[in-house]
């Protein structure tokens, strides 16, 4: 069986990006959102999420700067595993709850000298860490590719082509979906439109069903990415 989480990376961002996870929640495509605690939208996100139980929250950990470069010092493990456990605390308070799964801004847990910090807060909770578990994580359905804007590459026909490569068991769609917001500084804004409207297509659930890809959330899965419940839509 294919499963498919559809998950939101920027979550509380901006109030823009909120509005965009709620209407493609609504929509049935978003199962999943990761929240930045320190943003200034993020309590506006939890309270979003308060009034959508269906929706898995993750925290997105930030430890970079907009830019991508780093906030912290790398190489201070316990001033970045301090600052990690900061914002999961934060995620707490503005959730009342654990996270259902962890990443980061930038995928920056990927580096090695930050992976085992990440992972070891990950397993203290029992909840998947993103390229850590047996979900596949699939971030191509992305609309800019080394400053460029690329609209082709999230069209419904792209995702499409994305989505028949996907293989038995769970997978995550990562998406950066959006309305514009003029308070929001990014370098990727029309972009998170032009993935909304694909994710926003009345198509869509169409080719889901007919690819026999069935949407689950983060909740749905355990620690090591093995489907738990039998949640999630048709």
């Amino acid at each position: 069986m294919k499963y498919c989480i559809v998950n939101v990376d920027d979550f509380g961002a901006s109030r823009g990006i909120n509005r965009a996870v709620v209407a493609a929640h609504c929509a049935g495509v978003v199962t999943s959102a990761s929240l930045m605690v320190d943003q200034r939208a993020a309590a506006e996100a939890a309270e979003l999420a308060a009034r959508h139980p269906r929706l898995s929250v993750g925290l997105h950990a930030q430890l970079t700067r907009d830019d991508g470069t780093p906030a912290f010092d790398f190489d201070n493990a316990n001033a970045i595993a301090a600052e990690l456990e900061r914002q999961i605390e934060g995620f707490q308070k503005l959730l009342g709850r654990t996270p259902t799964h962890l990443d980061s801004h930038h995928n920056v847990h990927r580096q090695a000298c930050l992976a085992p910090l990440f992972a070891a807060a990950a397993r203290r909770r029992a909840i998947p860490l993103r390229d850590h578990s047996a979900v596949r994580w699939h971030g191509s359905f992305y609309a800019q590719w080394y400053g460029v804007t690329h609209p082709e590459q999230v069209t419904l026909a792209s995702l499409r082509s994305m989505l028949e490569q996907f293989g038995d068991g769970v997978t995550e769609l990562c998406t950066h979906i959006g309305y514009f917001d003029g308070v929001f500084e990014s370098g990727y804004h029309v972009e998170r439109e032009l993935e909304l409207a694909t994710i926003l297509d009345p198509r869509l659930p169409a080719v889901l069903s007919e690819l026999d890809i069935r949407l689950i959330g983060y909740a749905d899965v355990d620690h090591a990415g093995a489907i738990v419940t039998q949640g999630g839509r048709q």
